[in-house]
């Protein structure tokens, strides 16, 4: 019997979460919430998952581990329905919410206003205008569409048919197809490689649609004190429900977990089969068998002696900083990644929060957050390469380092397991697993084994600091276990 057991306070409960990254807090909230006795297992010494902060290179540098910019998680319907403080999470807006430096020296700008971001595209304005000005409205009404499982009925049927008509294109298609300059087209690839795919499948314009729509509708916020205040809210909401919460403790089979009327796993299907042995049948569980993940990435954090020397005077006002140069650099590189080569010129995501947030380094110094895409599992250190990206835009940044930490996609697996090979999605989401994730079913939480519900990124609507995996499969949870009791009566 596993130690941590001994640490558990019943034998029974009403629900059970193994995993107490944000999606399986969101579960376990969604569960207590109706006033049922929850318990929540994690195998690291800390709660988090992808939202945790540490010194990971000097004393007094805090670096956001994994996650640091959050629109969806202030625009999310779980989270904008825990109406959390600001002595909770405190949520800062630098001046623009997005830059994308050229070699010209100029950088695209994605400013909170749909105008003026238009203004600052020249002639691919008035379709910036046009394509995200409706969107950017309509935000509100379409969010709980766009973060729930796609083939389901949508609330708004007609506002999603005008978002899918441009959403199932490929990001290039779309980027080639309705902008015309090289700034307007760069500053729509770098929204839409976030996919972590190549820019030329179906859909990949859906990433860009979403997060352009974001950023207009919400902006890229991050939090003050770095990404682990997130995890500590949700874990001061637990408390106040008197959730208990066991770290340490690794579950290697079900048979091991206490009795529970529901039992969510935040967890991939790589680890949901481990986990279950041979429970799983038929055609379920050949579908998990096959469940493909995607490339990975290789993430660098540095300590700077000072802010970063973008050439461009707009990277200075922006929290994120997309690195990557034109359309066509930028699709080479996420193309090589899910083909299983490395780029010399990666696509780099930036994000500079000491320039917003004084708590992150010591006075006149700075942090770099960065990461670029790898094939899964990359054992090829991509410093050089990310510093070199950085610094083609930014002329002396090497000078300003004082201290380097990386991490390649097998630290990262090891970091957390639900990043298998460096995914950080929780598996690729490319058209097939966009909308069957991780299968074809109706409710795709439930899985056969009565009272088992998977609440992972690996689950709609896939990864990023939202909570709606974890807050739906509660819902499909208790909606089940209702019915259940209703059928016993």
């Amino acid at each position: 019997m596993s130690q941590w057991r001994e640490r558990v306070r019943r034998s029974a409960y009403d629900a059970v979460v193994v995993g107490a990254g944000p999606n399986g807090l969101a579960a376990a909230l969604t569960i207590a919430a109706t006033g049922r006795s929850v318990l929540v297992l994690e195998a690291a010494d800390t709660p988090g998952g992808g939202a945790r902060t540490a010194e990971l290179t000097l004393p007094g540098f805090r670096h956001d581990v994994c996650s640091a910019i959050h629109p969806l998680a202030v625009g999310s319907p779980f989270f904008r329905g825990l109406a959390l403080t600001p002595a909770e999470v405190e949520w800062i807006h630098s001046p623009l919410v997005v830059a994308h430096p050229l070699d010209d020296g100029t950088a695209g700008e994605l400013h909170r206003d749909v105008a003026a971001t238009a203004r600052g595209l020249g002639a691919d304005g008035p379709a910036w205008q046009h394509l995200f000005g409706p969107l950017a409205a309509d935000w509100e009404a379409m969010a709980p569409d766009l973060l729930s499982p796609l083939l389901r009925m949508p609330r708004h049927p007609f506002k999603m048919l005008r978002f899918a008509r441009h959403a199932a294109l490929s990001a290039r298609g779309l980027a080639e197809s309705a902008f015309t300059t090289p700034r307007g087209q760069a500053l729509f690839a770098g929204l839409a490689a976030h996919s972590i795919l190549p820019l030329e499948k179906a859909f990949t314009a859906s990433f860009g649609l979403v997060l352009g729509t974001t950023g207009h509708a919400l902006g890229w916020p991050l939090p003050r004190g770095g990404s682990g205040t997130i995890a500590e809210a949700l874990v001061g909401r637990l408390a106040a429900r008197d959730v208990e919460i066991v770290t340490g403790a690794r579950v290697e089979r079900l048979e091991d977990l206490p009795a529970s009327e529901m039992l969510l796993l935040d967890v991939t299907p790589r680890q949901l089969l481990a986990l279950t042995g041979g429970a799983l049948r038929g055609r379920y569980r050949r579908r998990l068998e096959s469940y493909r993940y995607g490339p990975g990435v290789f993430k660098l954090d540095a300590a700077l002696d000072g802010p970063i020397p973008w050439r461009a005077e707009a990277c200075a006002r922006a929290a994120t900083v997309h690195v990557g140069g034109t359309l066509a650099e930028i699709a080479e590189s996420e193309a090589a990644a899910w083909e299983g080569r490395v780029s010399e010129r990666p696509f780099v995501l930036v994000a500079q929060s000491s320039l917003f947030d004084p708590t992150r380094a010591p006075r006149g110094q700075h942090t770099l957050w960065a990461y670029c895409h790898v094939p899964n599992g990359c054992t090829v250190d991509r410093t050089d390469a990310v510093l070199a990206q950085i610094e083609r835009f930014a002329p002396g940044l090497r000078a300003r380092i004082l201290k380097v930490a990386t991490r390649d996609p097998a630290a990262m697996e090891a970091y957390d397991a639900n990043y298998v090979g460096g995914d950080i999605n929780g598996g690729a989401q490319d058209v097939s697993q966009l909308f069957a994730r991780p299968a074809w079913r109706i409710d795709p939480y439930a899985t056969p084994l009565p009272g088992v519900s998977l609440c992972s990124s690996s689950t709609p609507p896939g990864g990023g600091v939202h909570g709606m995996c974890g807050h739906l499969a509660a819902r499909s949870a208790l909606g089940r276990a209702k019915g259940e009791k209703a059928g016993r009566a």
